[in-house]
């Protein structure tokens, strides 16, 4: 589940950043009753392709930390000889 969060946040992130006069469109009309009489400032786009570049490596950044985190898991699991539970076996 957190990887889909994570991929989701990254795509929209990256759509963001690619596209960030279509994205600030796409909120003012979602945010506002009256978006046709909204006009948003020059730094506005600038400012929103900024956070879908932070947000797509933070979800970049965090994806590789789960799968490197998943291996690892993996490879402690075998070295132990399999156990996962750390407790005795009766």
């Amino acid at each position: 589940m957190k990887a889909l969060l994570l991929l989701v946040a990254g795509i929209g992130g990256l759509i963001e950043a690619v596209a960030p006069r279509r994205a600030v469109a796409v909120w003012t009309r979602a945010c506002y009753r009256n978006a046709g009489e909204a006009e948003p400032r020059e730094w506005v786009y600038a400012a929103a392709k900024a956070e879908g570049a932070v947000v797509a490596a933070g979800a970049l950044v965090g994806l590789f930390r789960l799968a490197t985190a998943d291996d690892e898991a993996v490879d402690e699991a075998a070295a132990e000889g399999g156990r996962d539970d750390g407790g005795d076996e009766a």
